[in-house]
């Protein structure tokens, strides 16, 4: 046309910035554009509201407002446009604006205004704005339309406000498809699942058909309230209105089944439709995760690359979540690769999920490839990555990533904070405790349970049994969860009377499982309450339902060894339904320890070694055992065969916190800067001793000549308190905490240390605390 001279018209720009727009065709609308500003129709009223609607729409959103800002009078179709180009380019507060500086200039909106800024309102941060809106759109008469009504209802559902959007839906004189499937998504998007899919079957009696958004819609709601029949119902009318084909319908069926726990009917869904895109892959690869069957998802989703369905963003994330949960590195890595080589490779959630992905699989070194590579790290990365080095037993590595987070600005999440928690439990870190503690009450998860429990636990792990119970006494509403975590606390500080109490309480008020009777029947072990533990663990089937299990019987084997009753225990271990495995056997190897049952000590200990012949732990109780008769010949020879199998035992480590700085002591350690004044202290500790009437135990010194040639006063523990006590001011509480259980003759020790020193030292072993006060332990010399 332009080759043959013929000048284009208003008309010729308006149709042909058209098919721009719908061409997404930018750079030939903006030679178009030079061509109207040299022709006579640069003012044209139609022109420039056909050039604003193309820039908008082709994401050009600076050059539309320079043709609104040069028009001399724009009228209402363009300020219309003007506020969709907004609207589009998701900048609805600039929509708003441009909305209200609309009215300051008296231009009067019209259907199409209102239909378009009300779609600017998208969240309860933009109520306010829309119900200002609302009572224009009442001047203005146009409450009564249709399409306005309908923009209404959807404008309150997503600003959270379902009862304005349910009484605009009940006034409105009629209503179609739109208004009928806006308050359906609105009922469900507040969890109402029930009352969207009442609505669908009321919309159905009014005879109005259902489109594709309505079936969407109301599928979303069957899946949210797990509503398997009335979901099949609405598959009846899909297939009925024959919107079985569509990709996006399929798709939420599958979700549904998926949801309503029928991955069958899901799979059917799948493999019935016609054409199956990215998001129907996506559905069905969603449903097996959704639903445990991770091996099905990773299979879809290498049928998926041989039919060469292009792979997106959800895609990934599924994946990735399936390969976090088998621990499937070598597929997660095949991920990671096809990543890379995809436009996905800096999306945000991708990110995380692979640095979540390979924290799980036991890959720290590549999480932290990832989580550094990221542009932006989310709080699901961040907790990824805390989680993967509390769970390798980096514990000091996952506080301090704790500490950056802070930093960084990342707001912790309930879950981060129960994975935090246990890593100071585990370390008995009361001062990073306290510190997340602080932050849960700064961003408001103290009324979380699962947080509250995890500080009961982390108070009752860290000596601060007292802290524990205000925990739990502030806590509104008590689970389960929470009821076992103080009932463990309980335990493990000794308090025997206090965890039976606690028990009677809480049967009153809940239903106790399995892991209540696993944490009261230790309890009882610790204390030596053997009538009470064995009274309720012949209760457990018969009065709670609740199964037996090998944890049971682990803790009553302990129970009856601790208490004298080897041959019981030894009897309850062979009438066990249960194969017996070797931390039962340990328990009982342990009481023969105690109790110098030499005979059925190396019984046990063949039962254990036949298991598993690599046991160091066993050879170490087998020695002491021996050590405990007097047996030394044979102790000598098992001390000799381990060394030649190269078994190792674990070191003995204390340490305690002084001024916010962890110290740690092993055996004869002089390494620490102090050691000069803590051997000082040892010694005159060691004179005091003998004169209040302290005898070392001879079976212990001459134990630990032949494993080094240390006196026991040398061992960590006694480091550990001579170290608190000239570091400390007088009377104060001394918190000592060891890796391995103490030994009878530091535990002697230790009474006569806190009569001598007038101090109260909390001491935690490998199995409990240890209360020593005034000569007195909590344990009743029973541990």
């Amino acid at each position: 046309m332009q080759k043959e001279d013929i000048y284009p018209d208003s008309f010729t720009y308006v149709q042909v910035l058209k098919a721009c727009t719908g061409l997404l065709e930018l750079e030939i609308g903006r030679r178009i554009h030079r061509d109207v500003m040299e022709s006579g129709s640069k003012s044209d009223i139609f022109v420039c509201n056909s050039l604003i609607d193309m820039y908008s729409k082709c994401g050009s959103l600076e050059d539309a407002c320079k043709v609104f800002k040069n028009m001399p009078i724009p009228d209402v179709v363009c300020w219309s446009t003007m506020i969709m180009g907004y609207v589009k380019c998701g900048q609805g507060s600039k929509a708003l604006q441009l909305f209200f500086q609309m009215q300051r200039e008296d231009v009067q909106p019209d259907i199409i205004t209102f239909v378009n800024v009300l779609s600017a309102c998208t969240s309860s941060a933009a109520l306010e704005e829309g119900r200002h809106i609302h009572a224009h759109v009442i001047r203005y008469g146009f409450e009564y339309d249709i399409f306005v009504g309908s923009c209404l209802v959807d404008m309150y559902n997503k600003c959270g406000s379902i009862e304005d959007a349910i009484e605009v839906f009940q006034t409105m004189s009629t209503r179609n498809v739109v208004s009928w499937s806006s308050m359906i998504v609105g009922y469900t998007d507040c969890n109402q699942g029930e009352k969207a899919v009442s609505l669908f079957s009321q919309m159905q009696l009014e005879r109005v058909n259902p489109d594709r958004v309505t079936f969407m819609a109301v599928l979303n709601a069957c899946a949210s309230t797990e509503a398997l029949e009335e979901g099949r119902c609405v598959h009846a009318q899909v297939i009925e209105k024959r919107y079985v084909s569509d990709v996006f319908v399929g798709s939420s069926l599958i979700d549904m089944y998926s949801k309503c726990g029928s991955l069958e009917d899901a799979t059917q869904v799948f493999h019935s439709m016609p054409d199956c895109n990215t998001v129907s892959w996506n559905a069905m690869i969603g449903a097996c995760v959704k639903n445990s069957q991770e091996e099905k998802a990773l299979v879809l989703f290498q049928q998926m690359q041989r039919e060469k369905v292009e792979s997106d963003n959800t895609t990934y994330v599924y994946v990735l979540n399936a390969c976090a949960r088998l621990l499937e590195l070598d597929f997660g890595t095949y991920t990671h690769m096809l990543i890379s080589r995809s436009k996905y490779k800096s999306d945000f959630f991708v990110g995380s999920c692979l640095c979540e992905m390979y924290a799980h699989c036991g890959s720290i070194v590549d999480a932290c490839r990832v989580f550094n590579n990221m542009p932006t790290q989310d709080l699901v990365s961040w907790s990824a990555i805390l989680l993967g080095h509390s769970k390798l037993g980096e514990e000091k590595s996952a506080l301090k990533l704790f500490k950056l987070m802070q930093q960084a600005g990342v707001a912790g999440d309930a879950v981060t904070f129960v994975s935090v928690l246990h890593v100071c439990a585990s370390l008995a870190a009361i001062k990073e405790g306290r510190y997340v503690h602080l932050k849960v009450i700064q961003y408001g998860c103290e009324s979380d349970v699962l947080v509250a429990s995890s500080l009961i636990e982390m108070y009752s792990k860290c000596g601060r049994i007292d802290e524990a119970e205000r925990v739990f006494n502030s806590m509104p509403i008590l689970t389960l969860t929470a009821w076992n975590a103080m009932l463990d606390g309980y335990g493990i500080h000794g308090l025997g009377k206090q965890a039976l109490r606690l028990c009677d309480e809480m049967g009153k008020q809940v239903q106790m499982d399995s892991a209540t009777f696993v944490t009261l029947l230790s309890a009882c072990s610790h204390t030596g309450f053997v009538d009470e533990g064995h009274c309720y663990f012949e209760l457990m089937s018969p009065v709670f339902d609740v199964a037996t299990t090998v944890g049971h019987y682990s803790c009553m084997v302990d129970l009856l060894g601790r208490g004298g009753y080897l041959d019981e225990a030894e009897d309850m271990i062979n009438r066990m339904a249960h194969q017996p495995e070797i931390p039962i056997w340990m328990a009982l190897l342990g009481a023969c320890r105690v109790h110098g049952n030499v005979e059925m000590g190396e019984r046990i200990a063949l039962q254990v070694l036949e298991l598993d012949p690599h046991n160091a732990s066993c050879y170490v109780l087998l020695s002491n055992v021996y050590a405990a008769a007097g047996n030394w010949e044979s102790r000598i020879k098992v001390q000799k065969l381990r060394k030649e199998r190269h078994l190792h035992k674990e070191a003995g480590c204390t340490w305690i916190e002084v001024n916010g700085e962890v110290h740690r002591f092993f055996v004869a350690d002089t390494e620490h800067p102090r050691i000069i004044e803590i051997q000082e202290e040892l010694r005159k500790l060691s004179l005091q001793m003998k004169k209040a009437g302290y005898v070392p135990d001879k079976r212990f010194e001459i134990r630990d000549r032949e494993e080094g040639g240390h006196s026991s006063c040398q061992h960590s523990e006694r480091l550990a308190i001579a170290f608190g006590l000239i570091s400390t001011p007088s009377g104060s509480q001394l918190h000592i905490f060891k890796n391995l259980r103490v030994c009878e003759d530091c535990h002697t020790a230790s009474k006569y240390i806190s009569r001598i020193a007038g101090r109260s030292l909390v001491v935690r072993d490998a199995n409990r605390f240890h209360h020593f006060v005034d000569g007195i332990c909590s344990c009743g010399d029973y541990w």
